[in-house]
Protein backbone atom coordinates (compact mmCIF):
# COMPACT_ATOMS: atom_id res chain seq x y z
CA UNK A 1 0.00 0.00 0.00
CA UNK A 2 2.82 2.39 0.88
CA UNK A 3 4.47 1.73 -2.47
CA UNK A 4 1.18 2.42 -4.27
CA UNK A 5 0.76 5.71 -2.41
CA UNK A 6 4.33 6.72 -3.24
CA UNK A 7 3.60 6.16 -6.94
CA UNK A 8 0.52 8.35 -6.69
CA UNK A 9 2.59 11.00 -4.95
CA UNK A 10 5.15 10.79 -7.73
CA UNK A 11 2.44 11.32 -10.33
CA UNK A 12 1.21 14.31 -8.38
CA UNK A 13 4.59 16.03 -8.46
CA UNK A 14 5.41 15.10 -12.07
CA UNK A 15 4.71 18.60 -13.38
CA UNK A 16 6.60 20.24 -10.52
CA UNK A 17 9.64 18.00 -10.85
CA UNK A 18 9.83 18.69 -14.57
CA UNK A 19 10.55 22.35 -13.80
CA UNK A 20 13.39 21.66 -11.37
CA UNK A 21 17.04 20.88 -12.02
CA UNK A 22 17.49 19.06 -8.71
CA UNK A 23 16.19 15.63 -7.64
CA UNK A 24 12.89 15.60 -5.79
CA UNK A 25 11.72 12.94 -3.38
CA UNK A 26 8.79 10.90 -4.71
CA UNK A 27 9.07 12.12 -8.32
CA UNK A 28 9.00 9.52 -11.09
CA UNK A 29 9.99 11.61 -14.13
CA UNK A 30 13.52 12.04 -15.39
CA UNK A 31 15.33 15.22 -14.44
CA UNK A 32 14.77 18.05 -16.95
CA UNK A 33 17.09 17.88 -19.95
CA UNK A 34 19.71 20.62 -19.83
CA UNK A 35 21.43 19.84 -23.14
CA UNK A 36 20.23 19.23 -26.68
CA UNK A 37 21.52 15.65 -26.53
CA UNK A 38 19.62 14.98 -23.31
CA UNK A 39 16.47 16.30 -25.00
CA UNK A 40 16.93 13.70 -27.73
CA UNK A 41 17.39 10.96 -25.12
CA UNK A 42 14.18 12.04 -23.37
CA UNK A 43 12.28 12.13 -26.64
CA UNK A 44 13.48 8.64 -27.54
CA UNK A 45 12.38 7.33 -24.14
CA UNK A 46 9.05 9.17 -23.85
CA UNK A 47 7.80 9.09 -27.43
CA UNK A 48 9.30 5.90 -28.88
CA UNK A 49 10.07 3.39 -26.12
CA UNK A 50 7.15 4.10 -23.78
CA UNK A 51 4.39 3.95 -26.43
CA UNK A 52 5.82 0.71 -27.85
CA UNK A 53 6.14 -0.85 -24.39
CA UNK A 54 2.62 0.26 -23.47
CA UNK A 55 1.04 -1.16 -26.62
CA UNK A 56 2.89 -4.47 -26.23
CA UNK A 57 1.92 -4.75 -22.54
CA UNK A 58 -1.75 -4.01 -23.24
CA UNK A 59 -1.80 -6.46 -26.15
CA UNK A 60 -0.19 -9.27 -24.14
CA UNK A 61 -2.57 -8.65 -21.22
CA UNK A 62 -5.59 -8.72 -23.54
CA UNK A 63 -4.29 -11.91 -25.19
CA UNK A 64 -3.81 -13.60 -21.81
CA UNK A 65 -7.31 -12.64 -20.66
CA UNK A 66 -8.80 -13.87 -23.94
CA UNK A 67 -7.00 -17.22 -23.64
CA UNK A 68 -7.96 -17.58 -19.97
CA UNK A 69 -11.68 -16.99 -20.53
CA UNK A 70 -12.07 -18.40 -24.03
CA UNK A 71 -10.06 -21.59 -23.67
CA UNK A 72 -10.51 -22.72 -20.08
CA UNK A 73 -11.83 -26.24 -19.47
CA UNK A 74 -15.40 -25.10 -18.83
CA UNK A 75 -15.77 -22.86 -21.89
CA UNK A 76 -13.81 -25.21 -24.17
CA UNK A 77 -14.08 -28.79 -22.88
CA UNK A 78 -12.73 -30.30 -26.13
CA UNK A 79 -9.22 -29.01 -26.75
CA UNK A 80 -8.01 -28.34 -30.27
CA UNK A 81 -5.34 -30.71 -31.62
CA UNK A 82 -3.87 -28.22 -34.08
CA UNK A 83 -0.15 -27.77 -33.43
CA UNK A 84 0.97 -25.44 -36.25
CA UNK A 85 -0.29 -22.33 -37.99
CA UNK A 86 2.08 -21.00 -40.62
CA UNK A 87 0.49 -17.55 -40.86
CA UNK A 88 0.49 -17.11 -37.09
CA UNK A 89 4.12 -18.16 -36.78
CA UNK A 90 5.17 -15.74 -39.54
CA UNK A 91 3.27 -12.91 -37.83
CA UNK A 92 4.67 -13.48 -34.34
CA UNK A 93 8.18 -13.66 -35.80
CA UNK A 94 7.89 -10.77 -38.25
CA UNK A 95 6.13 -8.24 -36.02
CA UNK A 96 8.81 -8.29 -33.28
CA UNK A 97 11.48 -7.84 -35.96
CA UNK A 98 9.67 -4.74 -37.25
CA UNK A 99 9.32 -3.41 -33.71
CA UNK A 100 13.02 -3.91 -33.03
CA UNK A 101 13.89 -2.07 -36.26
CA UNK A 102 11.67 0.85 -35.23
CA UNK A 103 13.58 1.02 -31.96
CA UNK A 104 17.03 0.37 -33.44
CA UNK A 105 17.12 2.97 -36.20
CA UNK A 106 16.79 6.09 -34.00
CA UNK A 107 18.76 4.48 -31.16
CA UNK A 108 21.81 3.86 -33.38
CA UNK A 109 21.93 7.54 -34.33
CA UNK A 110 21.57 8.55 -30.68
CA UNK A 111 24.29 6.14 -29.53
CA UNK A 112 26.62 7.47 -32.22
CA UNK A 113 26.11 11.04 -31.03
CA UNK A 114 26.81 10.05 -27.44
CA UNK A 115 29.88 7.92 -28.18
CA UNK A 116 31.68 10.13 -30.73
CA UNK A 117 33.23 13.28 -29.30
CA UNK A 118 32.44 16.19 -31.66
CA UNK A 119 35.26 17.55 -33.80
CA UNK A 120 33.53 20.52 -35.42
CA UNK A 121 35.48 23.72 -35.91
CA UNK A 122 34.67 27.37 -36.43
CA UNK A 123 36.06 30.03 -38.74
CA UNK A 124 35.27 33.68 -38.03
CA UNK A 125 35.75 36.36 -40.68
CA UNK A 126 35.04 40.09 -40.60
CA UNK A 127 32.37 41.46 -42.93
CA UNK A 128 33.24 44.62 -44.83
CA UNK A 129 30.00 45.30 -46.66
CA UNK A 130 31.44 44.11 -50.00
CA UNK A 131 32.98 40.64 -49.70
CA UNK A 132 30.64 37.74 -50.40
CA UNK A 133 33.07 34.78 -50.69
CA UNK A 134 34.53 33.15 -47.58
CA UNK A 135 36.68 30.00 -47.35
CA UNK A 136 36.21 27.19 -44.85
CA UNK A 137 39.26 24.90 -44.58
CA UNK A 138 37.76 21.40 -44.75
CA UNK A 139 40.91 19.82 -43.30
CA UNK A 140 39.29 16.93 -41.45
CA UNK A 141 40.24 13.27 -42.00
CA UNK A 142 38.65 11.89 -45.17
CA UNK A 143 35.93 10.06 -43.24
CA UNK A 144 34.98 13.23 -41.33
CA UNK A 145 35.10 15.87 -44.06
CA UNK A 146 32.14 18.21 -44.50
CA UNK A 147 30.26 16.88 -47.51
CA UNK A 148 26.69 18.22 -47.33
CA UNK A 149 24.65 21.22 -46.24
CA UNK A 150 23.57 19.80 -42.86
CA UNK A 151 27.26 19.73 -41.80
CA UNK A 152 27.90 23.44 -42.32
CA UNK A 153 26.37 26.35 -40.40
CA UNK A 154 26.70 29.93 -41.61
CA UNK A 155 25.84 32.77 -39.24
CA UNK A 156 26.00 36.56 -39.36
CA UNK A 157 26.66 38.26 -36.01
CA UNK A 158 26.30 42.05 -35.90
CA UNK A 159 26.83 42.26 -32.14
CA UNK A 160 23.21 43.16 -31.51
CA UNK A 161 21.76 40.28 -33.51
CA UNK A 162 22.81 36.84 -34.70
CA UNK A 163 21.15 35.31 -37.75
CA UNK A 164 21.43 31.75 -39.05
CA UNK A 165 21.56 31.72 -42.85
CA UNK A 166 19.79 29.15 -45.01
CA UNK A 167 21.61 27.13 -47.64
CA UNK A 168 20.68 28.14 -51.21
CA UNK A 169 18.32 30.82 -49.91
CA UNK A 170 21.03 33.01 -48.32
CA UNK A 171 24.25 31.40 -49.58
CA UNK A 172 25.70 28.72 -51.84
CA UNK A 173 28.67 26.41 -51.33
CA UNK A 174 31.19 25.25 -53.88
CA UNK A 175 33.48 22.26 -53.29
CA UNK A 176 31.53 19.87 -51.05
CA UNK A 177 33.90 17.14 -49.84
CA UNK A 178 37.01 19.02 -50.98
CA UNK A 179 39.78 20.58 -48.90
CA UNK A 180 38.45 24.13 -49.27
CA UNK A 181 34.78 25.04 -49.22
CA UNK A 182 33.89 28.40 -50.75
CA UNK A 183 30.82 29.93 -49.13
CA UNK A 184 29.23 32.61 -51.33
CA UNK A 185 26.70 34.89 -49.64
CA UNK A 186 23.84 36.20 -51.73
CA UNK A 187 24.34 39.58 -50.07
CA UNK A 188 27.55 41.01 -48.55
CA UNK A 189 27.81 40.81 -44.77
CA UNK A 190 27.36 44.22 -43.10
CA UNK A 191 30.56 46.11 -42.35
CA UNK A 192 31.86 45.29 -38.89
CA UNK A 193 29.79 42.12 -38.55
CA UNK A 194 31.23 38.64 -38.01
CA UNK A 195 30.72 35.89 -40.57
CA UNK A 196 30.81 32.60 -38.66
CA UNK A 197 31.38 29.32 -40.50
CA UNK A 198 30.94 26.15 -38.43
CA UNK A 199 31.62 22.80 -40.01
CA UNK A 200 31.78 19.19 -38.87
CA UNK A 201 30.13 15.77 -39.04
CA UNK A 202 28.82 15.96 -35.45
CA UNK A 203 25.40 17.59 -35.51
CA UNK A 204 22.42 17.65 -33.18
CA UNK A 205 19.01 19.20 -32.90
CA UNK A 206 18.98 22.79 -31.69
CA UNK A 207 18.11 22.84 -27.98
CA UNK A 208 14.42 23.46 -27.33
CA UNK A 209 13.21 21.85 -30.57
CA UNK A 210 9.44 21.22 -30.25
CA UNK A 211 8.35 17.61 -29.82
CA UNK A 212 6.06 17.91 -32.83
CA UNK A 213 9.07 18.40 -35.12
CA UNK A 214 11.34 15.61 -33.92
CA UNK A 215 11.61 12.83 -36.54
CA UNK A 216 8.50 14.16 -38.29
CA UNK A 217 8.71 17.75 -39.61
CA UNK A 218 12.41 17.88 -38.78
CA UNK A 219 14.28 19.96 -36.23
CA UNK A 220 16.84 22.55 -37.16
CA UNK A 221 20.28 20.96 -36.86
CA UNK A 222 23.47 22.61 -35.66
CA UNK A 223 27.12 21.65 -35.86
CA UNK A 224 28.68 20.77 -32.50
CA UNK A 225 32.13 22.27 -32.03
CA UNK A 226 35.12 20.31 -30.74
CA UNK A 227 35.77 20.39 -26.98
CA UNK A 228 37.29 23.55 -25.55
CA UNK A 229 38.55 21.66 -22.48
CA UNK A 230 38.96 18.23 -20.91
CA UNK A 231 37.67 17.29 -17.48
CA UNK A 232 39.47 14.28 -16.00
CA UNK A 233 37.37 12.35 -13.47
CA UNK A 234 38.87 9.76 -11.12
CA UNK A 235 36.64 7.73 -8.82
CA UNK A 236 37.74 6.30 -5.50
CA UNK A 237 36.10 4.80 -2.42
CA UNK A 238 34.22 7.02 -1.86
CA UNK A 239 34.50 10.29 -3.73
CA UNK A 240 35.79 11.92 -6.92
CA UNK A 241 38.99 13.63 -7.98
CA UNK A 242 38.70 16.23 -10.76
CA UNK A 243 41.59 17.51 -12.88
CA UNK A 244 41.77 20.26 -15.52
CA UNK A 245 44.83 19.30 -17.64
CA UNK A 246 44.24 22.01 -20.27
CA UNK A 247 44.81 24.69 -17.65
CA UNK A 248 48.00 23.34 -16.12
CA UNK A 249 51.58 24.54 -16.65
CA UNK A 250 55.16 23.46 -16.03
CA UNK A 251 56.79 25.05 -13.01
CA UNK A 252 60.10 24.43 -14.78
CA UNK A 253 59.91 24.98 -18.57
CA UNK A 254 62.79 22.54 -19.09
CA UNK A 255 61.34 19.72 -16.96
CA UNK A 256 58.27 17.86 -18.32
CA UNK A 257 57.76 16.17 -14.94
CA UNK A 258 57.14 19.55 -13.30
CA UNK A 259 53.71 19.87 -14.95
CA UNK A 260 51.07 20.98 -12.41
CA UNK A 261 47.34 21.20 -13.08
CA UNK A 262 44.30 22.36 -11.11
CA UNK A 263 43.02 19.34 -9.21
CA UNK A 264 40.74 18.78 -6.22
CA UNK A 265 38.69 16.12 -4.46
CA UNK A 266 34.91 16.33 -4.17
CA UNK A 267 33.21 14.61 -1.25
CA UNK A 268 29.66 14.59 0.03
CA UNK A 269 28.73 17.39 2.45
CA UNK A 270 27.61 16.27 5.92
CA UNK A 271 23.89 16.49 6.61
CA UNK A 272 24.27 19.51 8.90
CA UNK A 273 26.05 21.53 6.18
CA UNK A 274 23.37 21.40 3.49
CA UNK A 275 19.60 21.29 3.05
CA UNK A 276 17.47 18.16 3.47
CA UNK A 277 16.67 18.23 -0.26
CA UNK A 278 20.34 18.29 -1.28
CA UNK A 279 21.73 15.95 1.35
CA UNK A 280 23.64 13.18 -0.46
CA UNK A 281 23.76 15.37 -3.57
CA UNK A 282 25.76 18.43 -2.54
CA UNK A 283 29.57 18.29 -2.34
CA UNK A 284 32.32 20.36 -0.78
CA UNK A 285 33.93 21.17 -4.17
CA UNK A 286 31.79 21.46 -7.28
CA UNK A 287 32.96 20.88 -10.81
CA UNK A 288 32.86 24.19 -12.71
CA UNK A 289 32.47 24.37 -16.51
CA UNK A 290 31.55 27.13 -18.97
CA UNK A 291 28.09 27.31 -20.52
CA UNK A 292 27.57 26.64 -24.22
CA UNK A 293 30.90 24.87 -24.77
CA UNK A 294 31.66 21.23 -25.54
CA UNK A 295 33.31 19.56 -22.55
CA UNK A 296 35.26 16.32 -22.99
CA UNK A 297 35.03 14.05 -19.92
CA UNK A 298 37.53 11.24 -19.35
CA UNK A 299 36.96 8.80 -16.48
CA UNK A 300 39.06 6.28 -14.60
CA UNK A 301 39.26 4.90 -11.05
CA UNK A 302 41.85 4.13 -8.38
CA UNK A 303 40.34 1.03 -6.82
CA UNK A 304 37.07 -0.47 -8.06
CA UNK A 305 34.62 0.30 -10.86
CA UNK A 306 32.59 3.47 -10.35
CA UNK A 307 30.21 5.25 -12.74
CA UNK A 308 30.00 9.00 -13.33
CA UNK A 309 26.35 9.81 -13.99
CA UNK A 310 24.77 13.20 -14.62
CA UNK A 311 21.09 12.72 -15.60
CA UNK A 312 20.47 16.34 -16.66
CA UNK A 313 22.97 15.85 -19.49
CA UNK A 314 22.11 12.17 -20.19
CA UNK A 315 25.59 11.05 -19.10
CA UNK A 316 26.51 7.73 -17.53
CA UNK A 317 30.03 6.47 -18.09
CA UNK A 318 31.96 3.86 -16.12
CA UNK A 319 35.19 4.74 -14.32
CA UNK A 320 37.36 1.62 -14.57
CA UNK A 321 40.78 1.17 -12.91
CA UNK A 322 43.60 1.08 -15.45
CA UNK A 323 41.41 2.35 -18.28
CA UNK A 324 40.17 5.69 -19.62
CA UNK A 325 36.61 6.05 -20.89
CA UNK A 326 35.42 9.17 -22.66
CA UNK A 327 32.17 11.06 -23.10
CA UNK A 328 31.12 14.67 -23.61
CA UNK A 329 28.38 17.18 -22.90
CA UNK A 330 27.43 20.76 -23.65
CA UNK A 331 25.30 22.61 -21.11
CA UNK A 332 22.79 25.04 -22.59
CA UNK A 333 21.97 26.94 -19.39
CA UNK A 334 23.82 28.11 -16.31
CA UNK A 335 22.99 26.42 -13.02
CA UNK A 336 23.98 23.59 -10.68
CA UNK A 337 23.27 20.01 -11.74
CA UNK A 338 23.50 16.90 -9.60
CA UNK A 339 24.24 13.23 -10.11
CA UNK A 340 25.58 10.21 -8.22
CA UNK A 341 27.81 7.20 -8.72
CA UNK A 342 25.72 4.65 -10.63
CA UNK A 343 27.83 1.54 -10.13
CA UNK A 344 27.65 -0.31 -6.82
CA UNK A 345 31.19 0.16 -5.52
CA UNK A 346 31.06 -0.65 -1.81
CA UNK A 347 29.28 0.11 1.44
CA UNK A 348 29.37 3.89 0.88
CA UNK A 349 28.32 3.75 -2.76
CA UNK A 350 25.37 6.06 -2.07
CA UNK A 351 27.74 8.67 -0.59
CA UNK A 352 29.42 9.58 -3.90
CA UNK A 353 27.42 12.54 -5.23
CA UNK A 354 28.33 14.65 -8.26
CA UNK A 355 27.72 18.40 -8.53
CA UNK A 356 28.47 20.37 -11.68
CA UNK A 357 28.15 24.15 -11.74
CA UNK A 358 27.73 25.73 -15.17
CA UNK A 359 28.79 29.39 -15.32
CA UNK A 360 29.55 32.07 -17.88
CA UNK A 361 32.92 32.11 -19.63
CA UNK A 362 34.29 35.09 -17.63
CA UNK A 363 33.26 33.44 -14.36
CA UNK A 364 34.90 30.20 -15.42
CA UNK A 365 38.16 31.92 -16.33
CA UNK A 366 38.21 33.73 -12.97
CA UNK A 367 37.58 30.42 -11.18
CA UNK A 368 40.37 28.69 -13.12
CA UNK A 369 42.80 31.43 -12.12
CA UNK A 370 41.94 30.86 -8.45
CA UNK A 371 42.47 27.11 -8.89
CA UNK A 372 45.84 27.74 -10.53
CA UNK A 373 46.81 30.01 -7.64
CA UNK A 374 45.97 27.19 -5.21
CA UNK A 375 48.60 24.96 -6.84
CA UNK A 376 51.21 27.70 -7.10
CA UNK A 377 50.66 28.78 -10.72
CA UNK A 378 50.22 32.28 -12.06
CA UNK A 379 46.96 33.49 -13.56
CA UNK A 380 46.32 32.18 -17.06
CA UNK A 381 43.64 34.49 -18.39
CA UNK A 382 44.57 37.78 -16.77
CA UNK A 383 47.94 37.62 -18.52
CA UNK A 384 46.45 36.26 -21.77
CA UNK A 385 49.06 33.47 -21.71
CA UNK A 386 46.49 31.12 -23.20
CA UNK A 387 43.14 32.00 -24.68
CA UNK A 388 40.47 29.30 -24.64
CA UNK A 389 37.81 31.54 -26.14
CA UNK A 390 34.29 30.22 -26.45
CA UNK A 391 32.42 30.32 -29.72
CA UNK A 392 30.61 33.50 -28.72
CA UNK A 393 33.81 35.19 -27.57
CA UNK A 394 35.53 34.30 -30.83
CA UNK A 395 32.64 35.68 -32.83
CA UNK A 396 32.79 38.96 -30.94
CA UNK A 397 36.48 39.55 -31.67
Amino acid sequence: MKRFLSVLAGLGVFAASAALATPESGAIAMLPAESALAEEVHFFHNWILLPIITVISVFVLALLLWVIFRYNSKANPVASKNSHNTLLEVVWTGVPIIILLLIALPSFELLFKEEVTPDGKQVVARGDGQTVDFVFANDFPASRMVSRASQLDVLIDTGADRRILKNRKDFTVDGWGERDLVVSLNQPAPAGSSVILRGGRSTQNVAGCPISKRYFDGCEKEVVLAPTMTLKVTGYQWGWTYSYPDFGSRTDPEDPSSFVEPEFNANMLPEDQTTPELYRFEVDNRVVVPVGETIRVTTTARDVIHSWALPSFAIKVDAVPGRFNETWFRAEREGVYYGQCSEICGVRHSYMPIAVEVVSRPEFEAWIDTQRADVGLTAMFETDAVNYASADAAAAE
